[in-house]
């Protein structure tokens, strides 16, 4: 009996601190669970807020590519307009170089349409269709890489115009763009201007900023009847499909002329 007693009394002890350590497993192991679930949920959340991050990123990518500019179609013949078209041939804004071009720019809406049928409402406009019949000289200028797309809406453009009387389409390397919007003038005009300036080095841009195209053609014209004979940078012209490399930044195919 003394000695059951003293068992007792040695191990009883010992038999709570193993019952304590269960329920101290069973409560952690309870937690844990709890931690695990709580920590999938965070998981969970970070994954699902980098999905998020992953399309919003998508997005501004996508954004950012329709909304940059890869070919600019100048239109002169005063007004002077610029179409920014995006490489899926979209008009994404429409500029304006002088006080009737901001006006025709206000006059219709041509954005988010294809550059042709852009092209060919402004050739129908009536102002425009107007000037043309008064003997004025109208500019498209294609300013785009030396490649598919700048080749292709040149083609374009040339069918557009075509049967338009007074009605000149070429094409210019974008490297143009920047001196021309500098100069703050269309890459249409900046065209006309160089050409002139090469006669008369003491126009400026604001000289021309104002004239129509058949204005300075006809300066062009008297200065050189006049003597002064220096060459034109935009003389390599040539008909027919435009191969690669700087010359065809030259080339010019003249419409009908009645």
């Amino acid at each position: 009996m003394i000695m059951n007693k003293t068992l007792k009394e040695l191990f009883g002890p010992i038999q709570a601190d193993e019952a304590l350590k269960d329920h101290t497993k069973a409560f952690l192991a309870k937690k844990t669970q709890g931690y695990t679930r709580a920590n999938a949920g965070i998981r969970g959340h970070h994954i699902y807020a980098a999905a998020c991050a992953c399309m919003l990123l998508a997005l501004l990518g996508g954004s950012r590519m329709y909304f940059t500019p890869t070919v600019r179609i100048s239109i002169d013949i005063n007004p002077s307009i610029e179409l920014n078209i995006n490489r899926f041939d979209r008009v994404i804004s429409v500029n304006g170089f002088n006080e009737e071009g901001l006006e025709l720019s206000n006059a219709f809406d041509v954005k988010y349409k294809n550059y042709a049928e852009a092209v060919e409402q402004i050739l129908q406009y009536d102002p425009i269709t107007a000037l043309l019949s008064d003997d004025e000289i109208m500019t498209i200028t294609v300013i785009g890489s030396d490649g598919q797309q700048s080749a292709k809406i040149l083609s374009e453009v040339e069918m557009c115009a075509s049967g338009h009387h007074n009605t000149y389409c070429y094409f210019a390397l974008s490297e143009d763009v920047a001196a021309a919007h500098d100069a703050g003038l269309s890459c249409g005009k900046y065209r006309a201007f160089l050409e002139l300036q090469l006669l008369d080095p003491d126009v400026t841009p604001e000289t021309v900023q104002g004239m129509t195209m058949r204005e300075i053609r006809e300066l062009i014209e008297s200065l050189s009847a006049d003597g002064g004979n220096a060459p034109s940078p935009y003389n390599n012209q040539e008909n027919g499909h435009h191969g690669h490399g700087s010359g065809h930044r030259n080339r010019r195919r003249t419409k009908s002329r009645s």
